[in-house]
């Protein structure tokens, strides 16, 4: 017995190397690195890129200047326009959207539910590269789609990457996450019991009744796993950069874009790093948040 337990740990010791060595090469390995070079003046050219000196907390001191701190194009400003960026995109958007979404296609037939689903998905599958460049096609000044229907309506057209960037983005993350948030919400809408909503129909409840009363207390846990997600996910996209470059002016210059402009493009591989440690410290909260409401849905489903 002793030998057979002892051969089943080597055995599962030897399957599960291949996934610890690839987890300590491309997550462990770089996550320390990136804390070291913070705390370094590494760059990618010059002197300090061959012999990098430790600055200790400099990094962070610069970030966090208070004489700079809420200017266009350093961390505080690209910090504040996140938050704004996330709260009206994802919290207010994706969410709200996608369960209004969810909520009416618990009351169409089957049929329809199932190709609306398969179309939804479809797209937000698609590569968000070809999604960045269909939008930019539908907004150009010259020949997009969106002024042309403008001036068929008679209409004036806009320039609406340069005039509206930040409501660009917006509308834009809004409709690319709102499928995502359909979906999870879907699920969680349908795993009430039809018996809850067919007693509300006998009653004479209205949409909005069941919707109040049933739907939205029964889903509470999946909404608050539905916002964490989409803030999560929202925070970290990269994707606005491909609609505005995080211009003009800095102005649609996320946390996401602000990291990528002064580590690969100014180079500064030491600020950037201190930029993703804050990020990833940022990360953590919001894990740490969807791990305690986790255990306290298991425990509240336990009880």
């Amino acid at each position: 017995m002793k030998r057979f337990s002892l051969l089943s740990n080597r055995a599962s010791a030897i399957f599960m190397a291949p996934a610890t060595i690839l987890v300590a090469v491309f997550v462990i390995a770089p996550f320390f690195w990136v804390i070291f070079v913070s705390f370094t003046n590494r760059t990618l050219l010059g002197r300090t890129a061959v012999n990098p000196e430790f600055v200790g907390l400099a990094n962070y001191i610069s970030l966090f200047d208070p004489v700079s701190f809420f200017q266009r194009g350093q961390f505080g400003f690209s910090l504040i326009l996140t938050t704004q960026f996330v709260i009206l995109s994802a919290l207010v958007g994706q969410a709200l959207l996608g369960m209004l979404l969810a909520w009416l296609l618990q009351s169409v037939p089957k049929g329809v539910k199932s190709i609306t689903e398969t179309f939804v998905i479809a797209a937000w599958i698609l590569p968000e590269v070809v999604i960045g460049f269909a939008w930019f096609a539908f907004l150009d000044y010259d020949n997009g789609t969106l002024n042309m229907i403008m001036e068929s309506l008679g209409l004036p057209p806009g320039d609406w990457l340069l005039q509206q960037p930040f409501w660009v983005i917006v509308i834009f993350n809004v409709w690319r996450g709102a499928a995502f948030s359909m979906m999870l919400f879907n699920s969680a809408f349908a795993s009430i019991p039809p018996s809850y909503f067919q007693a509300a129909d006998v009653a004479g409840a209205s949409s909005w009744q069941k919707f109040r009363d049933i739907g939205l207390p029964l889903i509470r846990g999946h909404v608050v796993t539905v916002l964490i997600l989409i803030t999560m996910w929202t925070f970290n996209t990269f994707t606005p950069f491909l609609l505005t470059n995080g211009g003009p002016s800095y102005r649609t210059e996320l946390i996401s874009i602000y990291t990528y402009r002064v580590a690969f493009r100014d180079f500064d591989f030491g600020k950037g790093a201190a930029v993703g440690v804050i990020i990833m410290l940022i990360n953590l909260v919001f894990a740490l948040i969807y791990l305690s409401l986790g255990r306290k849905r298991a425990k509240g489903v336990k009880t």
